[in-house]
């Protein structure tokens, strides 16, 4: 052997000697920081993480977390892990409950590296700085997502729905979780990015109720047949009481046995119907079968998808608002957290939905003209102009050729309606002040991209239907006087009856609100009322179903930079 080739091999067995005695001296946290390093500046931008076939999905702010660290481990010490870990996994466990999937957060393959850990650890072998990369990787992650999802929910709904404005909350969550590792407040802290409204403890108090009705084995449906109700005697019945008895409708019957329909089980049908948004006539019908024999998995799915319509919500809706319910119909003017004002309203049809956003009502106008928007001016009076173009002055309706200055009224008997195409119209339709408005004596503005706004109607008739899609897109309330009332009551000078004077005299009259509003356009097919009553409702636009499939994908790991 040749003199060099000695020196070379002599060479690199001092260096592993110094290389092995330096790894030797470092602790095991510099072991795991250093292998954390590795991890992360290898991983590229944005990081691709995988540990197994699990990936790591804050690809962007975990990073950066661990940077902010200089790659200190956050999860263990020279000891192992910290008492921080079953903390972390218990409330990834927990994720179910608040109606999210604690397999989104890494559950199995945690309590698979935990399980390894212990393993080395009762084997009296030393602890595997590799190992303990994994479990940091995933604790931060699931901090970060499960955080983020809380937070603001784990699926944008203008990705699934373009007529979905959502205010949703945002915080740094690597900070958040800086802070709640050096204080020790993991639990705390997850729980304080939880919607603060009580509406939303009181979906997850429900949520809980129909997953306890599903463990033991749901209910059995109602079978079909004839209309029941009072006097009505059969088999069925029995099948009737089980329902309604595993929902509490029924909590007590002197005849518990009986098949019999008796003033009881009436009262029963009714409170379902009440919760279900059902006409409310204490008969077992079509429609009140039909949401009878809705499987409680389905309910638990529609409780879940409105629990995450709430993670889109704003901390605060403000100490005083005004919510609409589009799925429910109704208005309800809240102030402290109590109901003041409610009533009915008619929404949106199904072609021309109600969009589900946030503003500020700023002003109202008295006996307003109609701005007939260009859409509905073409698809729904141009084909009955083009029948009797004399349609227009019946319905005393003006209109205007050209836009902004150079706008002026013209006599619609000189124009060819026949000829005007949807492509070429160029008019400006607006209706006057009258009973033939269909904004009625009222509207209410909340400026906005969508041009909504509440407003009064001539069709009462309207509010005495079931569902009430009937709109093209803005809101026709009913009660507007009422609503008037409220907004103008730091103003002495506008009381109910002199709102009702200025409307008397049909002239427009605009007036501007001195303290602002915030009003809230929602979509809930299901929420809890302040005696913890759970109540369902049709999904009217077809909105649940591509939430819950959206609920059920995987996150994507961009989750955190939205």
């Amino acid at each position: 052997m040749s003199r060099s080739l000695l020196l070379t091999i002599a060479i690199i067995l001092v260096l592993l000697y110094l290389w092995c005695g330096n790894l030797t001296a470092q602790t095991l946290s510099d072991q795991v920081r250093e292998f954390l390093r590795n991890r992360i500046e290898t991983a590229g931008y944005p990081a691709k993480i995988f540990l197994g076939e699990e990936i790591i999905y804050t690809s962007k702010v975990l990073p950066n977390f661990y940077h902010n660290r200089t790659f200190r481990p956050a999860w263990s010490n020279d000891s192992g892990p910290l008492n921080s870990v079953v903390t972390m996994l218990s409330i990834v466990r927990e994720a179910n409950s608040e109606g999210l999937d604690s397999n989104d957060y890494h559950l199995v393959k945690l309590e698979d590296t935990l399980k390894m850990l212990q393993e080395n650890e009762s084997t009296g072998k030393p602890l595997n700085p590799r190992i303990l990369v994994d479990l940091d990787l995933l604790l931060t992650d699931a901090f970060l997502m499960y955080g983020s999802h809380l937070l603001a929910g784990k699926v944008n709904p203008e990705t699934i729905d373009s007529e979905w404005f959502a205010n949703r909350r945002k915080l740094d969550l690597a900070q958040v979780l800086e802070t709640a590792l050096q204080s020790d407040r993991i639990e705390e802290s997850i729980k304080s990015l939880l919607p603060p409204q009580k509406g939303y403890e009181r979906l997850k108090q429900a949520l809980a109720f129909y997953k306890d009705i599903a463990a033991d084995g749901g209910w059995l449906s109602v079978p079909e047949g004839i209309k029941m109700q009072v006097g009505y005697r059969g088999e069925r019945v029995l099948f009737l009481r089980n329902r309604l008895s595993k929902t509490k409708d029924l909590s007590y019957s002197p005849n518990a046995d009986s098949d019999l329909f008796d003033k009881v089980l009436e009262k029963a049908v009714l409170n379902f119907q009440r919760r279900h948004g059902l006409n409310a006539d204490g008969i077992v019908g079509a429609l009140t079968l039909a949401a009878l024999n809705v499987p409680v998995e389905n309910r638990i799915n529609q409780i879940e998808l409105n629990m995450e319509r709430w993670r889109w919500l704003p901390n605060d809706l403000g100490k005083r608002y005004v919510l609409v319910n589009i799925a429910d119909y109704t208005l309800d003017v809240v102030e402290d957290d109590k109901s003041l004002i409610t009533m009915r309203v008619v929404v949106g049809k199904n072609y021309r939905r109600t969009p589900v956003f946030s503003g500020e009502i700023t002003y109202l106008v008295l006996n307003p003209h109609w701005n007939i928007p260009k859409n509905i001016a073409i698809e729904d009076f141009l084909p009955l102009i083009q029948k009797n173009y004399r349609y227009l002055s019946a319905q005393n309706i003006k209109v205007f050729d050209g836009w902004g200055v150079s706008t002026k009224e013209i006599d619609p008997g000189t124009v060819d309606w026949l000829k005007v195409k949807p492509e070429t119209f160029n008019y400006i339709f607006r209706q006057a002040p009258g009973p033939l408005n269909p904004l009625g004596r009222i509207k209410f503005i909340f400026p906005n991209k969508f041009n909504v706004y509440l407003h009064d109607t001539p069709q009462r008739e309207l509010f005495q239907e079931t569902e009430r899609t009937f709109s093209s897109g803005c809101i026709r309330i009913q009660k507007p006087v009422a609503l008037a009332e409220y907004l103008l009551k730091d103003d002495p000078a506008w009381t109910r009856e002199e709102i009702l004077a200025e409307i008397n005299k049909g002239i427009e009259r605009t007036i501007d609100i001195t303290e602002k509003i915030n009003i809230h356009l929602l979509y809930w097919t299901a929420w809890a009322d302040k005696e913890g009553t759970v109540h369902f409702r049709n999904d009217v636009y077809n909105r649940d179903m591509r939430l819950i499939e959206a609920l059920r994908e995987k996150p994507y790991t961009s989750s955190l930079n939205r």
